[in-house]
């Protein structure tokens, strides 16, 4: 049975893809006078709603920074809250645009679901939640435990690999969206809340007494997450990969959105190529030559959206770690412009 269950989804991936071949999602996106961006049902940091309805966070600013250079205004972005179960036929089916909703690069995902990973906007790894009262220090004292899960994600199988390659054994309560995922947790139904650690991070702030849990140290696994489109549109997929890339360079070189308009007078030729006033980039991408700009006066640099949203100025206060420039310790890293 699952034998046809996965030839029916590469089948159906495979239909979507050759369809998605002869379209212009740029043209489609342009005609439409929007962007619409797939996003998570509210993760604090990385994609959710304020009190007035206005959606912020770093998987949102992946895509005000699209529509930045596509419309000259980060505005122009149709947010739609996705579940982790949803999120791909909603991709495929042309929903959505882009999903930017702190998703795992996986090999599966891009040869069986049609997908194409755009580039690493935040490097994570999946841990494990836990109230104090347990006197629990690290991930191996979890032997026999019952485990909060969400289903349609990466984690359910790094949480049974890592708990068979221990020895151990758990109890895994599966639920189909992080709210109810929470709810469980905080009302004893588990143990233990396992997701990526910046989810972790996101969610404890929800609970009514975040001091009261903490983030076990151990990671069990690598969760690259970054922004997703459809296959068979190669130039949609270098904009929105160049999008992120230059997000990431700009911080490389200096460049924020408080000097750049300084900066783009220097004749410094890499400033110049990425600023626009020497070569043809932007129009290669089929945009204008001032992209770069356009996506640091609306959202920043890399540095900048990473500390605003989840970093030093956010109440998650999540330190840089691997996500770090690559000269500086981490492994953040983009091709240059050029």
């Amino acid at each position: 049975m699952k034998r046809v269950v996965l030839l029916l989804t590469f089948a159906l991936a495979a239909a979507l893809s050759a369809q998605a071949a002869s379209a212009d999602t740029l043209k489609t996106v342009q005609d439409r006078g929007s962007l619409s961006c797939g996003v998570s049902q509210g993760l604090p940091g990385f994609s959710a709603p304020d009190d007035k309805g206005n959606w912020t966070g770093l998987d949102v600013d992946v895509c005000r920074a699209i529509a930045a250079v596509i419309f000259n205004d980060p505005t122009k972005v149709k947010f739609v809250p996705l579940s982790a179960k949803d999120r791909f036929t909603a991709l495929q089916s042309g929903e959505v645009d882009v999903l930017s909703r702190n998703t795992t690069w996986t090999l599966s995902r891009e040869t069986l679901l049609g997908a194409l990973f755009a580039g690493v906007n935040y490097y994570d790894g999946q841990g494990f939640l836990v109230k104090k009262s347990l006197k629990v220090n690290s991930a191996l004292e979890l032997n026999s435990a019952s485990v909060c899960v969400q289903s349609g994600t990466t984690t359910e199988q790094n949480l049974a690999d890592y708990f068979n390659s221990n020895n151990m054994k758990y109890e895994g309560i599966v639920f189909d969206n992080p709210d109810e995922t929470v709810k469980a947790y905080e009302s004893g139904r588990c143990d233990v809340f396992t997701s990526d650690v910046s989810q972790l991070y996101s969610e404890r702030l929800k609970l009514a007494n975040p001091d009261d849990h903490v983030v076990l140290p151990e990671v069990i696994s690598k969760e690259p997450l970054g922004p997703v489109v459809r296959q068979g549109d190669d130039r949609w997929f270098n904009l929105v990969k160049w999008t992120l890339f230059a997000m990431i360079d700009a911080e490389e070189l200096g460049i924020n959105s408080k000097n750049v308009d300084e900066m783009a007078k220097s004749t410094k030729p890499e400033l110049k190529r990425v600023f626009g006033t020497d070569g043809d980039f932007g129009k290669s991408l089929g945009v204008t030559n001032d992209w770069v700009i356009r996506i640091i006066k609306s959202v920043g640099n890399y540095g900048e959206s990473f500390d605003r949203n989840v970093g030093s100025g956010s109440k998650l206060k999540i330190a840089r770690g691997l996500n770090q420039l690559w000269n500086k310790g981490g492994v953040m890293y983009a091709p240059p412009i050029r």
